[in-house]
């Protein structure tokens, strides 16, 4: 391999693991490198995510090496989901989906089947996610740092650690008070997931059904952001300003559409966004049903069992089969 990509094996063996990051490689290099990988027959899904990977590389490595808040790189840009499953994958050892149907070869020696990190370095990691969010709270000027590091100290399920996280995020609440869009919009919108992560469904269903529903400006915004988070986006964004785009125009509907057809069940604390999502988004879009046969009845079908099994709130019922009547009946 390392023949191949004419490198000396030192370098090989030290990206694999990790004592060479491939984020510290010049960009001429990196580039030559991705397309080397995709010559040698790797799989373009899988090279794509070598940009995630990085981005995870990079908040790990802030967390572990701090520097300057100000620098911090959950303030420099909105993650997207990609970005937060390959964080998972280090902080939790769960696969991200686009890779659990990957055959994994058997390699000799000692292999972490994994990249997870070790004890130590997670509760360092999760110890500096609190100290951040708190510290941009202080501050007041580093919304985006403190709503994206507030939602991943959400994955460390310790005891100590989820219940200091459940408090602050209750101590957010009443940004969950406020009806339909405002400037905290997005904070609310993060509190509320993040409590549907820990177990606490309820603050994402009065969301929905306050800050959400039936408000053009909010509507536009969680599609905004939906299409962002699915990777339908392809320009990185800086802060959540993109959200408030009215005409929709940055993204491909049948991309978002996928997305949330195939994303909804790797999910199932949130269903009832991905739900209230797709109906905002056959709404918005109603010629979706004819776009794609495959991926109409892929939906169809997969409502149809949401329905059967229950555990949606009624406005998400609602919603649903109107989802499920339109794509089972798109011609």
């Amino acid at each position: 391999m390392a023949e191949s990509l004419g490198v000396d094996l030192g370098t090989l063996q030290g990206w694999e693991s990790g004592r060479r990051p491939l984020a510290n490689m010049k960009a001429g290099a990196l580039l030559q490198l991705r397309r080397r990988l995709g010559a040698l027959g790797a799989d373009p899904a899988v090279v794509g995510l070598l940009d995630s990977a990085m981005d995870a590389d990079q908040i790990i490595g802030a967390a572990l090496a701090p520097d300057d808040i100000g620098q911090h790189p959950l303030a420099s840009w909105v993650h997207t989901r990609d970005t937060a499953h390959m964080l998972a994958w280090a902080l939790t050892g769960v696969t991200p989906p686009a890779l659990t149907d990957r055959v994994l070869v058997s390699r000799r020696g000692p292999v972490a089947s994994a990249p997870l990190l070790g004890a130590a370095d997670r509760a360092l990691f999760f110890a500096h996610l609190r100290e951040t969010a708190e510290a941009a709270r202080r501050s007041g000027g580093g919304t985006l740092l403190h709503r994206q590091a507030l939602y991943l100290a959400s994955y460390d399920r310790g005891p100590e650690a989820a219940a200091w996280t459940a408090h602050t995020l209750h101590s957010r609440r009443g940004v969950l008070a406020r009806r339909g869009w405002s400037e905290h919009w997005t904070e609310a919108r993060s509190t509320a997931t993040a409590l549907a992560r820990l177990g606490d469904p309820q603050p994402l269903l009065d969301f929905i059904e306050r800050s959400l529903a039936d408000d053009d400006a909010a509507e536009a915004a969680n599609l905004n952001y939906w299409a962002y988070w699915l990777g339908g986006v392809r320009l990185p964004q800086a802060d959540d300003q993109f959200m408030r785009d009215p005409e929709l125009a940055a993204w491909e509907p049948v991309t978002l559409l996928r997305g949330l057809t195939y994303g909804m069940h790797h999910a199932p604390g949130y269903v009832d966004l991905y739900v209230h999502t797709l109906w905002a988004l056959l709404t918005a879009h109603p010629w979706l049903p004819q776009a794609s046969p495959v991926l109409a009845r892929t939906l169809a079908e997969r409502a149809e069992r949401l329905l059967d099994t229950g555990g949606t709130s009624e406005r998400s019922r609602r919603e649903l089969r109107t989802v499920h009547y339109v794509f089972s009946h798109r011609t």
